[in-house]
This record gives structure tokens, C-alpha cells and sequence, in this order.
């Protein structure tokens, strides 16, 4: 009774939820809420909200490129105050970016004092640091007061600010954006102005043109460290009109002779988004490492320009060798995943092309102009009615005198006597004596008929859209003649390369020529050596031994051939050396706990092999087809359940014997055991309840060689094991080994 009582006091507003459906629902409001209020740039002013708020927050607080500046905590705390409900160290963080000169291509914030540098160290805190806006700021608030644009309610209701920037600078593409929503992410380059400018202008002409006309101003990004764009024509293009794609970005170097034939390279510019002391960290690691075998020394000599000092080990390691080795091995280049996810005029998050962009930005453009000429017409208005006032005021002064002095309330009058409206009588009552000059009269007639011929050019720009248009290639040239090529913070930085320069080098040529001696233990630590040594006297760890031994070198690819049918392939400069037991093999390929090493060998092109299962099935693979390319290594052998890969074998001869564990032995032509890449192979002998054991090839005019007794036992006849593959086989000759083993 109680329970019910209860329930029937539940408020009302309480209804029962599936709580899927309750969370799928609210997750997809934070979605949208991290895609538009967060993460997604507009592609109309290329700004997120938090950007956005800092940019008009300080244009609030009259922080012009002319005036003086303000402590940085201020700006922040009226952003969070009033417009950006977020933590004041995300927005920090957000406006020391605006102002780093090597994070943003056009800064939007002029900074004064430690706003961080390119080593990645931090700026300092706000309280010591000052801001004001830049004259691309400027340009891309320009408007705001002419009505150009939408403002919204702040989160508290109280104030207003504006959805998109007017936006005359064309800031998507001059500065990029980066960020990662909810199931989707964004990664858009900087570029130069005044090629989006030529662009912008081509396509206003040329509105149908094709993509590719496009990229004959763009020539690809210039990212605010320089650097080299190096990549092809047609991948640019090609990444360009998907609006996603990678485009291979390095360092800029430059050899510096020395004295008797030696020579330095100096790297004064690097792949951007990197910082320069993990860069020189990674690359001395690398160094202490023994995987640079052609750099000696690198040494950071950066002032606020980067110089970076990379000693070649010797003056006969061609420059362009060691550098290629460098791109491939260390952050001196690096990919940019281009990926032009932005937020459409109707907040839609989309993929779009160049050619999209730029048109978006052209439409904004568009708007903005009709809202400003709207905004000046009906000023334009207001003003023409008071001239209108002030005019007829000035044919009947001595009237209008009259009535003011002798009517208590002379509005009405002077509305009713000379058909004015309040608004002007208003503007007429509040005039100051003074402008009741000829002079002035003069100059108010001049105004009206310059204000009548503004709006006639106006009205003429709102319904005519090609004019609109030219109006707006006014702007854009102004925009390039203010920050373009010919400027210093517009000219290109970032170096295009048609294709990136290849140079062709040999393992050896990467790695230092060592004799090693790899060991294997039966518990599968692996090690090398240096140099060729015998192995009988080396120690292992307490309940370990020698399983497998190979002597090579550190240019040499070790294979491995294990027990799941799979070839592994490992380098001989990657095998851990010392003096201690190595490490296990796992923690260099990705061999399964259930998987073991039957076979270790060095790799040599034009080698066959045979490799076989537990069960006596088996085939002939060529060395091409068993080096892997990655950890998981290559499947060769198929082995069914129940079965394993059991040896790997040299084909060397014109015949092969095989022997079960059953001591059953027969011989057979090697030709008849098929070559494939890939597969379970052919019965090599038939067994009733046994296993094979061992195969051995061998060249009949020579006989089968076996150990036997104190020595080498060869055996020339072999007619009596001689048969077809598959067959079941006799007894091995007199003296073969009781374990069934052909032996090396």
C-alpha cells in the first residue's frame, strides 16, 4: 500500500526510457555539439566559436593594431565571462596559437612577450603576456558594425555575438585548421594569400572552370615554416579534388663546404608541426643507435632562425644519399593528411574540394556585400530625410525662426506648416545656430546629391550580380595587395618540388657491414655476437641451450621458419647484441605462444627450399616468395588441425630421400616435387601410423652421405630405395643412425 501511495506522488514529469534509446539520443547531441560548437571550422571564416569569441572580444575591448596592448588575463577572462563557458586554459591555448608566427601562416593576434617557440616550449602564463589583434584580424572582422553578418545570444542571454565573420581575408585556406570531432576530423594546411587571391579572381571570371585551373594559382600549401612541398603534380591535384589526401612535406637543407674536400649540411627549415628539439632529440637517438651509419654528429646551432648542423661520418658519403636516408628514417619528413572536413553555411559538417571553398567563400563574400549595401542605403536614407529637412529649413529660416520663438510646442507647426516628418523637425529643432551659414546650405546640397548618387549605386549593386562581383574582386586585390606575394609576411615560404629527388641505396649502404654470429635458444632468446665465433662455448641461461646458429652480417636478412607454416624475416643490425643472454624472439617478430622455430637461415636471392608438415606433405618455395615484410611474417605452408610445419630444407640436387618415423626411407627425383608460392603442398611419403622424420637432397652420381659410427658413411648404390614420390619405403641401409636423422 505504502509502494502505490508513492507511486501515485511520482511528479508527473517523470516518464519511463529505454535507456538505449535515452543514450544514443543525448550522445548525439554531445556529437553535434563537439562537431559545430568545437572541432569543425565554418568555411566561411575559417574560425571555430572559440576563435571566433577571441577575435571579437578583443576587437570589444578596442584592441587594434594601433593601440596599445592588454594583458592577455584580461582577454580571457571577458571570452569566458561573456561569450566561451570553457576553461580558461583551453582558451589561452587557443589564443598563444592565434600568435605564434610558426603555428599560424597569417597570425591573428599580435603577442607581446613569451608566447612559446618552436621547440615546443610553452608560452608563459597569462598574467605576464599581452595581446592585441593583427591586421588580418582586422580585415576579417571588417563589417561587424554595417549589419554584414548574424549575431546570436551569448549562453547567458545577456550580450550578443557574431555566428560568422564578415570575413574579407580569406582565412580557411590562408591559415588552415586542425582539430578531431565526434567520428570525424579535420586537417587543412595553410596556403599563400595572394594566390588564393589569383584564384579567387580567376574563378569569379571563370566560374565553370575545372579543378585542376584551380591549382595553376594554388600551388599547394605554405606552411609557416617553409620547408619543401615535395610531391607530384599529380597527387596534389588528385588530393586536392577529393579534398582529402597526403602530401609528402621536408626539411629544407643546404650543403656548406668546409676546408680540405669535408663539408656540413645546414637544415634551415623543417616539416611543419614539428618541434625542432624532439626533432634533434629522435635524430641523436637514432645516431647513439647505430642506424645512421652515415651521420656523425648533429648539432642544434638556432638563433631565431633554425639552423640545424648534421656532420656526414665521412666526405665521400654523397649529400643527397644522407639526407634521403635521413627523410626516410627521422621526422625530416613527414605526411600531411590533408582532409578538408568543414562546416557549411548550414552547419553541415562535409568533405569539400578547393574549388567548394573557394566558391563557399565567394557566396559569403556575396552576402555579406548585399547586407552592407542594404545596411548604407538605409543610412543613406535617414541622412537624405534630415538633408531634406535641414534644406527647406533654409528656404524658409525666417518662418521656422518665428514659429520656434513665439509656439509653445512648435513641432507639430513646423510638420503640418512645411510637410515634415519628426524625424526631421527633431534634427531641425536640435540644430546649433551656427550651421545657419550660407556655407553650410551650400555644403548640404553638395552632401544630398553625392548621398542621392551613392544610393543610385547601391541599388544599382543589389540587383545587378556581376557588379557585385566586380565590387568583390576590388576587395579581394586590395586583400592581396595588402598581404601578398610582394609583402613580407606574404611571400611564399613553403618550397614545391614537381617530385621529391629519389636516390636508390642498398641495405649496405644504410647500415655498417659487421660479421655477427645470431644464436637461437631452445627457449628462444636470440643474440648476435660480434663476429664469426664458435658457438660450443657459449652459456645460456640455467635450463637453456643452443637450438639454432647462423654466421652472417649485419646488412644479411635473417629468415625464420616456424612450426604455424610461417616465414619470419628479420635484419642482422636489428638483432640485440651484448654480452648478456639477448632477448626473446617474440619481442622482435609476432610469433604466437603456441608457434615455434624449426628453421634459421640467412637469406640469399636465387635459393629454393622445401618446406613440409609434421604429416610428410610438402613443396618447393623460391627464397622471393619467404621474405616478410612485416612482424606478423608470411604464410607459406598451410598446415591443416591437428598437423604443423615441421622442416625447412636447401633444394640442393637432383634427388631427395625421406625418411619416417617409422625407419621407412625412399629416394625420388626433386623434380618431382611441385614449386609454389603458397599452399599444403604434395605427399612426399605415405605413412601408416608414423611421422616424418628427416629429408635430405643429394646429387645420385655422388650417393647419400649419412653419419655412421665414428665417421661419414656414403652410400653410391641406391637403386633399392629408388621408387615414386608417396611411396612407402624400406629400411634405411646398414649403419644409418637409430635416430632416424640424415645429419648436416
Amino acid at each position: 500500500m505504502t509502494d502505490q501511495n508513492e507511486m501515485e506522488k511520482q511528479p508527473p514529469n517523470i516518464k519511463d526510457t529505454a535507456f538505449a534509446g535515452a543514450l544514443s539520443e543525448r550522445y548525439l547531441a554531445y556529437a553535434m555539439s563537439t562537431i559545430v560548437a568545437r572541432s569543425l571550422p565554418d568555411v566561411r571564416d575559417g574560425l571555430k566559436p572559440v576563435h571566433r569569441r577571441l577575435l571579437f572580444a578583443m576587437r570589444q575591448l578596442k584592441l587594434d593594431p594601433n593601440t596599445g596592448f592588454k594583458k592577455c588575463a584580461r582577454v580571457v577572462g571577458d571570452v569566458i565571462g561573456k561569450y566561451h563557458p570553457h576553461g580558461d586554459v583551453a582558451v589561452y591555448d587557443a589564443m598563444v596559437r592565434l600568435a605564434q608566427d610558426f603555428a599560424v601562416r597569417y597570425p591573428l593576434v599580435d603577442g607581446q612577450g613569451n608566447f612559446g617557440n618552436i621547440d615546443g616550449d610553452r608560452a608563459a602564463a597569462m598574467r605576464y603576456t599581452e595581446a592585441r589583434l593583427t591586421p588580418t584580424a582586422i580585415a576579417l572582422m571588417d563589417g561587424l558594425d554595417d549589419n554584414a553578418v548574424d549575431f546570436d545570444k551569448t549562453y547567458d542571454g545577456e550580450e550578443e555575438e557574431p555566428s560568422v565573420m564578415p570575413a574579407a581575408f580569406p582565412n580557411l585556406l590562408a591559415n588552415g585548421s586542425s582539430g578531431i570531432a565526434v567520428g570525424m576530423a579535420t586537417n587543412i594546411p595553410s596556403h599563400n594569400v595572394g594566390e588564393i587571391c589569383d584564384a579567387l579572381q580567376y574563378l569569379i571570371k571563370h566560374p565553370d572552370c575545372p579543378i585542376e585551373k584551380m591549382l595553376d594559382y594554388i600551388q599547394g600549401p605554405d606552411f609557416p615554416t617553409g620547408g619543401v612541398l615535395a610531391e607530384t603534380r599529380a597527387n596534389i591535384v588528385k588530393a586536392y579534388t577529393t579534398g582529402r589526401g597526403a602530401m609528402k612535406v621536408r626539411a629544407r637543407w643546404e650543403k656548406e663546404e668546409l676546408s680540405h674536400g669535408q663539408y656540413q649540411i645546414i637544415v634551415t627549415e623543417i616539416p611543419y608541426g614539428i618541434p625542432k628539439s624532439d626533432l634533434i632529440m629522435k635524430i641523436a637517438k637514432l645516431l647513439s643507435e647505430k642506424k645512421l651509419p652515415f651521420l656523425a654528429d648533429v648539432r642544434d646551432e638556432s638563433t631565431d632562425k633554425v639552423r640545424i648542423v648534421l656532420e656526414p661520418k665521412s666526405r665521400t658519403v654523397p649529400a643527397e644519399q644522407l639526407m634521403e636516408h635521413l627523410f626516410k628514417s627521422t621526422d625530416l619528413q613527414i605526411n600531411f593528411n590533408l582532409n578538408m572536413n568543414v562546416l557549411d553555411a548550414d552547419h553541415t559538417p562535409r568533405v569539400m574540394n578547393i574549388k567548394e571553398v573557394l566558391a563557399a567563400f565567394l557566396k559569403h563574400r556575396d552576402n555579406v556585400l548585399i547586407r552592407r549595401s542594404k545596411f548604407r542605403l538605409d543610412k543613406i536614407a535617414h541622412r537624405m530625410e534630415l538633408l531634406q529637412g535641414f534644406l527647406i529649413t533654409y528656404l524658409n529660416l525666417d518662418r521656422v525662426i518665428e514659429i520656434i520663438r513665439n509656439e509653445d510646442d512648435p513641432k507639430p507647426v513646423m510638420m503640418r506648416e512645411f510637410s515634415l516628418s519628426e524625424v526631421q523637425v527633431e534634427a531641425i529643432l536640435n540644430m546649433r545656430l551656427r550651421s545657419l551659414k550660407r556655407l553650410e546650405e551650400e555644403a548640404l546640397k553638395k552632401e544630398f546629391e553625392d548621398l542621392a548618387l551613392e544610393k543610385a549605386g547601391l541599388e544599382g549593386l543589389l540587383v545587378d550580380e556581376q557588379a557585385r562581383f566586380a565590387k568583390i574582386g576590388e576587395e579581394i586585390a586590395a586583400i592581396k595587395k595588402q598581404f601578398g606575394q610582394k609583402t613580407e609576411l606574404g611571400a611564399r615560404r613553403t618550397m614545391v618540388a614537381e617530385a621529391a629527388p629519389v636516390v636508390d641505396m642498398p641495405i649496405e649502404a644504410l647500415i655498417e657491414k659487421e660479421p655477427i654470429t645470431v644464436v637461437l635458444s631452445k627457449k628462444g632468446w636470440i643474440r648476435a655476437l660480434k663476429g664469426h665465433v664458435d658457438v660450443a662455448d657459449i652459456k645460456f641461461k640455467e635450463g637453456d641451450d643452443l637450438k639454432l646458429s647462423v654466421r652472417t652480417y649485419t646488412t644479411d636478412n635473417i629468415v625464420f621458419f616456424a612450426t604455424n607454416g610461417r616465414f619470419y624475416t628479420l635484419l642482422g643490425d636489428k638483432v640485440t647484441g651484448g654480452r648478456g643472454f639477448g632477448e626473446p624472439l617474440r619481442l622482435s617478430i609476432d610469433l604466437p605462444e603456441d608457434a615455434d622455430v624449426v628453421a634459421m637461415f640467412v637469406y640469399k636471392t636465387d635459393e629454393k627450399w622445401l618446406v613440409a608438415s609434421q604429416n610428410g606433405k610438402g613443396f618447393i618455395v623460391e627464397s622471393k616468395d619467404i621474405i616478410a615484410q612485416t612482424r606478423g611474417g608470411k604464410i607459406v605452408l598451410n598446415v591443416a588441425t591437428g598437423d604443423k610445419a615441421y622442416l625447412c630444407r636447401l633444394v640442393a640436387g637432383d634427388h631427395v630421400a625421406v625418411i619416417g618415423t617409422n625407419r621407412k626411407m625412399i629416394v625420388f627425383q626433386t623434380a618431382e616435387i611441385p614449386t609454389m608460392t603458397r599452399g599444403s603442398g604434395v605427399i612426399l611419403q605415405k605413412y601408416i601410423e608414423a611421422k616424418l622424420s628427416d629429408v635430405k637432397f643429394f646429387n645420385m652420381v655422388e650417393g647419400l652421405a649419412f653419419p655412421s659410427g665414428n665417421g661419414i658413411h656414403v652410400e653410391r648404390n641406391m637403386q633399392l630405395w629408388l621408387s615414386r614420390r608417396a611411396s612407402i619405403g624400406k629400411f634405411p641401409p646398414v649403419g644409418f643412425p637409430r635416430s632416424n636423422k640424415f645429419g648436416s
